[in-house]
């Protein structure tokens, strides 16, 4: 079997609160106003698909919430969003590619969380056999030609694969793909999943 899975909320616990903490303590904007005002909007996408530099998606960002942070500030904010790993996914990883099967991460990301997050969780590389990151296929989930790609790349048809995410769009987009998928609400589903 080819087992896909999400990193955010999955395999990696994120907080996007984190960030927008950090940024109110650097603007000395209000947390509930950075709140109110956050979208993962147009600049959101086109930062996880490669299609503008880190620097460019700062200042866009920065604009949109009306807040002055120099680009350290910035980063320093947005690499907050790692709570840590669950180490239960790691033995689940490990047991899976022991077991014969493909296990690879597919994942919305980009350029300055890809710059941060391998050092400080590097368990994730060594239990997956490969990565399929939006912003080195220019393309992101939900779009279904992401499922399609990965299934090309790995030599597996849509039935002989399960994915794993947090987010109900790339679930259901998947779905349409016809790879088994299955919605990670909790830290217990995964390992339900497999008991």
């Amino acid at each position: 079997m080819l087992y896909i899975f999400d990193l955010g909320n999955v395999v990696i616990d994120i907080d996007f609160n984190r960030v927008l903490g950090v940024w109110s303590n650097f603007s000395r904007v209000p947390l509930a106003t950075l709140q109110k005002e956050f979208v993962m909007g147009e600049a959101f996408e086109q930062h996880e698909r490669g299609d503008i530099t880190d620097e460019t998606f700062a200042a866009k960002i920065c604009g949109e919430l009306g807040i002055a942070l120099s680009f350290e500030q910035f980063t320093a904010g947005w690499q907050a969003v790692f709570v840590g790993l669950r180490p239960e996914m790691v033995a689940i990883l490990t047991r899976l590619r022991e077991q014969g099967h493909r296990v690879v991460i597919l994942s919305n990301t980009n350029r300055l969380h890809c710059d941060y997050w391998p050092s400080q969780y590097p368990e994730v590389q060594e239990c997956v056999d490969k990565l399929y990151l939006s912003q080195d296929l220019g393309m992101r989930k939900p779009d279904p030609a992401i499922y399609r790609y990965v299934l090309e790349q790995e030599g597996a048809t849509a039935d002989g694969a399960v994915f794993f995410d947090d987010n109900a769009d790339n679930i259901a987009s998947a779905r349409q793909v016809g790879i088994r998928s299955v919605h990670v609400t909790d830290r217990e589903v995964v390992p339900a999943f497999f008991a």
